[in-house]
């Protein structure tokens, strides 16, 4: 399925790209546009009046964001709910985006190693900006001959987040695309009398439209949660405590 995807991909832009990366392009132009839309509509909403439509959903999602960043990771990232909503929405738009007959992103392993490689490169860069050269204490700790150790470690949460989310996303595809073979086999076994390829359609539709409903809808509404939950928690982790304290006192003050 996805080499049928690419190709078509490839026969209708005459350049040889990869479908999924195609389909990461127009994901992201789906959240450009959704996100000038919601701002046209904010600009022109009266601020007295309670939202309705589209400019509701996007109210409730950006305090849901905000609230779950704050209890995560605290108040010293004031604008880390934006970032965890943006990476929320990219990723279950490319999981869903499966349903249209089209690749999905998260399937093609450079989209998630380049989500992973992003967490990745925020975790260190948090924790260089709040430990300043303490940053460097954590490759020798409890000793200094942890250090080969802790340097192979600390490429844990990159792998993980990356690994699960490759990992889901071509396992459902996988049993998708294998579901489809049989039933469509099989269709044209029971069928065969139908002299035409139409014989091979009667079986698929419901089981793939449940499969679909779960791998692509709810496995990845679950998927794109673990993953927010696990860079927030990773990033969170890195802030100290005290900073933490300190700047919520200065938010109430």
């Amino acid at each position: 399925m996805p080499e049928e995807n690419n190709n078509i991909f490839s026969n209708f832009f005459k350049i040889n790209i990869a479908g999924e990366l195609v389909s990461s392009l127009i994901v992201i132009l789906i959240i450009v546009i959704l996100s000038l839309i919601v701002g046209i509509l904010a600009a022109k909403h009266d601020p007295l009046k309670k939202p309705k439509g589209l400019l509701l959903i996007a109210e409730i999602g950006v305090n849901f964001f905000d609230n779950f960043a704050r209890d995560l990771v605290g108040t010293a990232l004031p604008n880390f709910g934006g970032f965890i909503m943006g990476v929320a929405m990219y990723l279950f738009i490319s999981f869903i985006f499966g349903l249209t007959g089209l690749p999905s992103p998260v399937t093609y392993m450079a989209v998630p190693l380049s989500l992973g490689l992003t967490t990745f490169l925020l975790i260190h860069y948090t924790s260089a900006r709040y430990t300043k050269w303490r940053y460097f204490k954590r490759y020798i700790d409890p000793i200094p001959i942890f250090l080969p150790i802790n340097l192979i470690s600390m490429w844990a949460p990159l792998l993980s987040l990356t690994l699960r989310l490759f990992g889901n996303a071509i396992a459902g595809w996988a049993l998708l695309s294998i579901v489809e073979y049989a039933l469509r086999d099989l269709s044209s076994t029971l069928f065969s009398f139908i002299q035409s390829e139409w014989n091979q359609v009667f079986l698929a539709p419901l089981p793939l439209a449940i499969l679909h409903a779960y791998f692509d809808v709810f496995s990845g509404l679950i998927q794109t949660f673990v993953f927010i939950l696990l860079t927030s928690i990773f990033i969170g982790q890195e802030i100290p405590e005290d900073i933490t304290l300190n700047t919520m006192e200065r938010r109430k003050n």
